[in-house]
Formats: C-alpha cells, structure tokens, sequence
C-alpha cells in the first residue's frame, strides 16, 4: 500500500443554518442562558435539552466560549442551560438545572485550567481572570476530568461530550509540564462519550441534531472535529485502509555476523562465490556485479498505475501511548504527524492505541464561511456577565468584577485562526491556519450596538482584533493549493509566494469603523504580526495615525536565530525594517509613539549566549523588562514536544536527528530571566557569575557599554512590576525601583511611585516590560482597572488620554500565549 493517499476535494459541510430547528425553538432566546431553576421556570421551560458545564464564570459575549456554544445551538432551537464554577466535591451543584434531555457539554474554561492555575515556574497563581472579584480557586485542576465525573455521578445514563481549549490540546498522548510525564488521552481519563476539538459549532450543532433524533452517541463517529473510543476490530473499520507511522527508522543495510570459526573457502562459498586464491588461479571466475532493480508494485489496476489510498478512508497509526509515554523520540515523532494532518483539507484521520482500545481522531472540522461567522456573532448575546455576579447597585465593576470580561468588554473579534504557525503557541492547535473572517457589514453591527447597549461605553472601541490584529481576510491565493499545503507556517521561512497579503479590506473596515458616530477612537489592542505588515506601507500609515494610542505591541520573540528558527520567527532584521516604517509614520503623524517589543526566556533552542546576546540587545536599544514570559510547555503544543525529547519535530525525526538545547533546571532558567531583566540589581550576582563561566566579563562594569556593573547594592531578592499580584512581594524600596520611566501624568502620578518626565533611551518601560495596564473605558478616567493606579499619559497624547489596545482576547489565546 503506498504512504501517499489520493487528495480529493473533502465533502462540503453542511451549513449553520441548514438544520431544520428542533421544536423547542418557540421559547425564542433567553436575555441570559439560565443558570437555576428559578430563570428556567420564568422561561416556561421544565427541563433543559443540553447543559454546558464551564469553569469560567458566565459571560454573555462572543470572546466565551460557553456563550457561544450556548447561543448557537440555542438559535438551532435548543434549550440550552449554563452550570458555571460548580463547587465539584460532590455532585449536588451538577444537579441543579435538572436532567438534560440531550447531553451535558463539559469545558474546563477559555484557558487550560493547569496554566490558569500555574504559573511557567509551577506556582500557584494568586488570581484567576475568568472570576469574579479575580479569585483563585473556583476550579479545579485538570477541571475537564473532574467535571465530567460530577456528571457521571449525577446523571449516570446522560452522554457526556467534552470539548474547549482543554480538551482540544490534550486530545491524544501529551506530554504534562506539571507532572513532567506523558499523560493519556483527556478523552480516556475523563471517560466521556465524545470529545471535541477545535472550533466547535459544526461539529456540536451536528452531534446536538444526531441525539436530538435518538441516535445513540456511540454511533456517531464520521463528524470531523471529534475524538471517540473504539476497539481495533470495530466492524465499521471495513474498508479503511490504515498506515503504519508507529516507527520513526527504517533499518538500513544489515550486515550478518561472521562466523569466526569458519575458513575462507567456507565463507566464499556460503555467499554464492569462491576464494580464487586459494584456488591457485589469478583469473578465476568473479561474480558479476548485478544493478539493484526497484519495482514499483501495481495492485488490480488496468492502466498499470500504482494504487494510493482515498485520504477519506484512510487511517494513520501514531505510536501508542504505551510507546510515546516511555520513549520521547516516538513522541516527537507522532507530534511531527499530527501537525502534518492539521489542514482539513488533505488530513486524514489519526489513531492511537490505549490499552486494548484506540483513540480515533476524525480530521479538524471544516472552517466556518464568512455566513456562518457572521451568524455565529450576530447572535442575541447580552454583552455582559450573568446578573448573578452583580453587586447590590448592578454593577459588574467593582467587587464582582471579572477581569476576563473587563479586559475584552469594549472589543470586537474580526476573525479566527493563525497561519504563523510559532511552535510555542497552541491557537493553530484549536483554531487552525486556515483564516475566518466576519463581513465588514456584521462587525459594524457588533460596534454600533455595542456603542448604544453596553453601559460604560465612553466611545473608545479597545480592539478590532483576534489571534492576530492583521490577518483579516488574508490567505492563500488559491484554494486548490491550499487545499493540497502541508507547511505548518505560511509566513516561516518567508511569506510564502501564494500569500494574498492585501490589507485593503482591513484598512477599509478601520476608516469605516472611526467614522461611526459616536465613535471617538479605534485602538488596535492584539498584537500585530509584523512581517506581514510591512507588505502594506498604506496599512502602517493607516494603524500609526488613528489607531495607536503611543504603544504598539510587537513580538518579535528574540534576537538570536537558534532560538527563532525553533519557534519559526522572522529575523530582527524585519522587526527593523517595520521600526523605521512606523517611527517614519509616526512622525508624519507629529506623533512620539513607541513599539513594545515581547520577548521569551527560556525557549527551546536558545543558549546562554542567545539570551546574554539578547540582553546587550535590549540595552543597547533602550528596554528595560519588568515582567518577563519564559517557555510555558502547553500541551500538544511544537515546542512542547522540543523540551519534551530534545528533538526537532519541524524536522523528520530520528534516532540521530537534529538535538535541541532544552533549558532545563530551576538554576538555568532563572538565567535566562535574569538576562532579560539584566537592570534588576537582584540578578547582578547571577548574571557576574555566569558571565565570567562564559568568559564575557567584559560586560561586567561600569560604563554604558556594560551589561551590568561591578558593584552591588542592598536588594532583598524580589521586585515589584506593573501586575503586582503576579509579582514576589518587596519587603522594602531598594535600588531596583530607582531608575524608573519617568513619564508626563497630568496625575502627577507614575505606576511606580517615580517623578514624572518624559522617557529618556534606556529608561523606557513597556507593558509586558512596564507600561501600565490599559484603560478600556468602563474605569473611572486615568485609572487602571489591575492596580488602581493613575498610569502615565504616553507622550504625544492629550492628557488623561487612555492607552492603546489590552491583551488579546480571552477566546483568542490560551494563557501564557503572547502576541505574534
């Protein structure tokens, strides 16, 4: 059978609004989904039809996925109820809402609920953004196995269909930062009946019609996005063709072991030859040296052309948990072939062995057309969170606020999915790389209303964004090639030739967006992807004049290539040649504005002398980190598999391939955070010592050309950032909140206590580096809603003028993933 299958077009899905409504659809929508039986009650409704059990608090929004979910089968006519932050030492709290008629749907959350509650050095977190009050704790740890127990215990005859950012990364045999081994399958732990990844209206508004018609859930097995249980000698495998990927070397050329008792006439003649010596002849016969011929074998075909198998019937075998938990080159390995079947147009189905069953991952569902992510959020979604977290005025902002909501209460999401591809990020995992936009028309919609609806709207939008703030309507030129591609990045080495990079529809949206009344200003909060900016000069021109409100948030992850060509980034030349566009458009603008640039400790690939590199870098162009990223291995996740078995999966592994630098130990990878925060006096003694061990203490002294200098000031080991919950408590001000940016607040009031003045080169701070937290408009004015702290106004503004954008949306990216 050959390794190669034949690429036919896959089947074109069934569209949103192509189901003919199940009958409960006369109760019309709900203001909010009902979360007790009281609000059922005042719905008319004795029972549920689906309950969607969530860790997250509910939020009415589009950005929560328990809100989207919910609306969109509730628009196919079902009755759907939430059950959010259940109290889950019993299984009381899964009761609460009845029995449901059709399947309970169980999701950890917007994030993995192990990083929501560790940190990448295995702390605990001392907040949770998706609570009320921002309260830890309100979820337990791996909250999709436990929740989906609870309601094993309540309902023990209703399916159980798990799905979320958390089941999607850890749908087959994972590798487990917090444990540090190789876990099973979330599908087999948790035992549901169905598990479903990645972006998941299709797929669930299908499974939901399926039950809705009696079909029993475990004869649901041909819906792409979904994960299921079988046996190897299911009865329905017939006709299935399976590939063998469960080895990564083909043994070469053998040689047999000589017989070392044996003389040279036996020899020769064990191997069809003889010894013409030994014969006393100089001319005796040699055997002739015969070519290898390699035929190609053909299988019933009349043409004589060799058969390959139809890619919708065809299966490939990983190599089975038992294997992968044990040997960590197999597991990079079946980490290489599962990026290789991401794109739904050519992947094929996977299999992977546990025990005496098999977890069968059907092919990523097909993306959503513009229709459909148009339908999706024009949904009648109230925009707010449930009044159940309402204080005794309301409210939502004070006490029971929820950080989540706050941070994305006055954005828009434009688009899904990723082509960049970063090795470290889990968004093409679950949202995949194929882009889906929304109309211009549907975004306005969502702009004015939430203009003339949402209280606390004071006429600033803080993003039009999404994974990526310019990959609007952006893709591949052609769908024939794209359906055929299996490169995991579009834009890694280079953008790829086939790249549409028009950001005309983009700049078109902007300038009519701005123009709306009542809309006072635009802000792009996600990050951008800058390689691609750079193909649209008139972009740039267009985001630096209205829409950067003095910051701009960049990535460009590090300077060194070891690093980048394992997290599949551009080069800092690119990042350069964008600085120079953007400060010459800035100041065509008569605007002082600032790039602020994210960079990561600790990445597989990188060295001591990548991150020192990196340091002088960050010197020499005047940043200052506060808060530092380091390598958070997320599930499933490229990078993951790197640190995992020192392996490079975005080569063909083998025993003898490629071997990646792992930062590995608690003593090296606070290094690595050491040389991005070289200002902190408390890692001057870490960095001299290591920097005389490398045999640069040419960088230990006191002059600007120094990295850091030869004396030490009294320092109590800790520091203070802008997010002061994430931060280790300061016992008393020591020199490391001395040399501080010092920018103009008509407040007279800095994040950190400094005087106020413009920033000066080397004194710049940045958000993810310094900059206060942003200003979305809710907050009383100048106020940040993280610290209570009045934040500096960014030169070039009017005072009191809010700061660009926020961190990216919750639904957009899994925590610990940084803009691209």
């Amino acid at each position: 059978m050959s390794a190669h299958a034949t690429l036919t077009p896959p089947k074109p899905a069934k569209p949103l609004s192509g189901y003919k409504p199940f009958w409960a659809k006369r109760f019309g929508p709900a203001p909010f989904l009902p979360m007790s039986r009281q609000e059922m009650e005042q719905l008319g409704w004795d029972s549920c039809d689906i309950i969607i059990v969530t860790g997250d608090a509910y939020v009415d929004h589009p950005s929560f996925g328990m809100a989207v979910i919910g609306r969109t089968l509730e628009a196919q006519g079902f009755r759907v109820g939430i059950i959010a932050q259940p109290e889950w030492n019993s299984a009381e709290p899964f009761k609460a809402l009845g029995k449901p008629n059709l399947f309970f749907g169980v999701a950890a959350g917007n994030m993995d609920s192990m990083i929501n509650h560790y940190t990448a050095d295995r702390k605990i977190r001392s907040d949770d953004a998706y609570t009320p009050g921002g309260e830890a704790g309100k979820r337990p740890d791996r909250a999709s196995l436990v929740y989906t127990q609870r309601c094993r215990e309540a309902y023990k005859d209703v399916p159980v269909v798990i799905g979320g950012i958390e089941a999607s990364l850890r749908r087959i045999a994972h590798y487990d930062y917090w444990q540090d081994k190789v876990r099973r399958s979330v599908l087999v732990d948790s035992k549901a009946d169905l598990l479903v990844y990645g972006n998941a209206e299709r797929a669930i508004v299908e499974i939901a019609h399926r039950l809705a018609r009696r079909q029993p859930i475990e004869s649901i097995t041909d819906v792409r996005g979904t994960a299921f249980m079988r046996h190897p000698d299911d009865p329905a495998l017939a006709g299935w063709y399976e590939l063998d990927s469960t080895t990564v070397d083909a043994p070469g050329r053998i040689d047999e072991i000589l017989n070392p008792y044996a003389t040279t006439e036996e020899t020769a003649e064990a191997k069809g030859a003889s010894c013409a010596k030994s014969e006393g002849t100089a001319d005796a016969a040699v055997p002739a040296v015969q070519p290898i011929q390699i035929v190609r074998r053909t299988v019933s075909r009349d043409d004589g052309r060799a058969v390959t198998t139809p890619r919708e019937r065809t299966v490939i075998r990983l190599p089975a948990f038992e294997q992968v938990k044990s040997d960590p080159v197999l597991y990079a390995h079946a980490n290489r072939v599962l990026h290789l079947e991401t794109n739904p147009g050519n992947a094929r189905a996977l299999v992977q062995r546990h025990g005496e069953r098999d977890v069968w991952l059907n092919p990523p569902p097909l993306p959503l057309s513009t229709p459909e992510m148009d339908l999706v959020f024009d949904l009648p979604y109230a925009r707010s969170p449930h009044p159940r977290y309402a204080d005794e005025n309301g409210s939502h902002d004070h006490g029971t606020k929820i950080p989540a909501w706050e941070m994305i209460r006055f954005s828009v999401n434009i688009m899904r999915g990723c082509f960049g591809g970063c090795t470290f990020c889990s968004i093409t995992e679950h949202e995949g790389r194929i882009i889906q936009s929304r109309s211009e028309d549907s975004v306005i919609r969502e702009i004015e209303e939430m203009r003339d609806k949402v209280k606390g709207f004071t006429g600033i939008v803080s993003d039009l964004g999404g994974p990526t703030a310019n990959m609007y309507r952006i893709g591949c030129k052609s769908p024939e090639i794209e359906a055929a591609c299996r490169k995991p990045s579009c834009v890694y080495p280079g953008i790829c030739q086939n790249l549409n990079t028009n950001h005309d529809p983009l700049i078109k949206m902007y300038r009519r967006a701005r123009a709306l009344p009542g809309v006072k200003k635009i802000l792009i909060g996600s990050g951008l992807r800058y390689d691609l900016a750079i193909q649209s000069p008139e972009y740039i021109q267009e985001l630096v004049t209205h829409h950067v409100g003095g910051y701009l948030k960049i990535a460009p992850e590090h300077t060194e290539s070891g690093p980048l060509s394992k997290m599949m980034k551009p080069g800092i030349g690119t990042y350069d040649r964008f600085k120079q566009l953007f400060e010459a458009a800035s100041e065509a603008a008569g605007k002082k504005q600032f790039l602020i640039p994210y960079f990561i400790a600790a990445h597989p690939g990188t060295s001591d002398e990548d991150m020192m590199n990196l340091a002088v870098w960050l010197k020499r162009n005047g940043f200052r980190a506060d808060q530092v990223q380091t390598f958070y291995p997320s599930p499933m996740a490229t990078a993951t598999a790197m640190y995992h078995s020192s392996k490079n999966p975005l080569k063909k592994v083998t025993r003898d391939s490629e071997a990646v630098d792992i930062v590995r130990g608690e003593r090296r990878r606070r290094l690595h955070k050491a040389f991005l925060r070289y200002h902190d006096p408390n890692n001057w003694p870490l960095l001299r010592e290591a920097l005389k061990e490398m045999g640069r203490a040419d960088l230990i002294g006191n002059g600007k050309h120094h990295l850091i200098p030869t004396f030490q000031p009294a320092t109590d080991g800790s520091y203070q950032s802008a997010r002061r919950k994430n931060s280790t408590p300061t016992c008393g001000k020591t020199s490391v909140t001395k040399p501080l940016a010092k920018a103009a607040s008509p407040h007279g009031a800095s994040p950190r206590g400094a005087a106020t003045s413009a920033p000066r080169k080397g004194q710049i701070l940045t958000q993810h580096t310094g900059l206060p937290p942003r200003v979305t408009g809710a907050a009383k004015p100048g106020v940040s809603r993280t610290t209570g702290v009045k934040p500096a106004a960014a030169p070039g503004t009017r005072p009191g003028a809010k700061p660009a954008g926020r961190p990216s949306m919750p639904s957009a990216r899994p925590a610990g993933k940084k803009p691209r």
